[in-house]
């Protein structure tokens, strides 16, 4: 079985939670947002190693109150975020890169406020990575969206084809490391990590998850994620 490294980045500060603290830090039914996160990775067998990134002042917090107090054991070491989450990714891939990665090692980048992915999907979204180069995790969206110029609806895009893109997004190491290199050098920031890729004129392939994996960014993000992870566990 083909296995992974993921790097989590976890280095923004959350201004649209308006918390006092980092919104990877809030409480999710007893545990810290990033450790509900980290423990879908932890305990998969698809998955060697973990490198969250932080922001620098955090690694010491994060290090006693989440990798220590929950006991994960493939966290290899916690990295130092950019000013942005391009740069914070750039730093793991370097840091993977100093450890030894090869281009045959499959990287996931998953969002750390991401805790409901559904990590029984990790092996085919590892093997897709692998075979086609890089894939991302999505949906298919479910409104209509709107072309809009200053105010007035310009235009409707057809629906059939757009995806609402998610993570993870994995690709092989040597193809990510080279698309965020090129981006860093040309200046170029992208929407996501998906789009440097195919800046390259690389293919991503796109392989559906569902509308639980929601990215925690605000008050209300927060309170649909308890829901859901409740759900989950009476499910279980």
């Amino acid at each position: 079985m083909m296995n992974a490294t993921v790097l989590v980045p976890a280095a923004g500060i959350g201004r649209r939670m308006g918390a006092s603290i980092h919104k990877q830090y809030l409480d999710l039914a007893g545990r810290p947002i990033l450790a509900h996160t980290l423990a879908l990775f932890d305990r998969h067998p698809s998955i060697d190693s973990i490198y969250p990134i932080l922001p620098e002042d955090d690694i010491s917090y994060c290090q006693t109150q989440v990798i220590d107090r929950f006991h994960f054991s493939k966290v290899r070491r916690l990295v130092a975020g950019g000013p942005e989450r391009q740069d914070s990714v750039l730093n793991g891939l370097r840091a993977l890169q100093k450890d030894g990665a090869t281009w045959k090692t499959v990287v996931l980048i998953h969002d750390g406020v991401r805790p409901l992915f559904d990590a029984t999907s990790l092996p085919g979204i590892v093997a897709a990575a692998w075979e086609h180069g890089g894939c991302v995790v999505g949906v298919p969206v479910k409104d209509t969206i709107k072309f809009v110029d200053q105010g007035w609806i310009s235009g409707s895009p057809d629906r059939q084809r757009l995806w609402q893109a998610q993570t993870p997004q994995a690709f092989r190491f040597d193809l990510i490391l080279r698309a965020y290199e090129e981006a860093d050098r040309a200046r170029f920031r992208g929407t996501d990590d998906a789009s440097l890729v195919t800046r390259l004129g690389e293919p991503v392939l796109m392989v559906e998850g569902n509308y639980r994996n929601l990215k925690v960014t605000t008050p209300e993000d927060l309170l649909i994620a308890e829901a859901l992870l409740k759900e989950r566990e009476t499910e279980q």
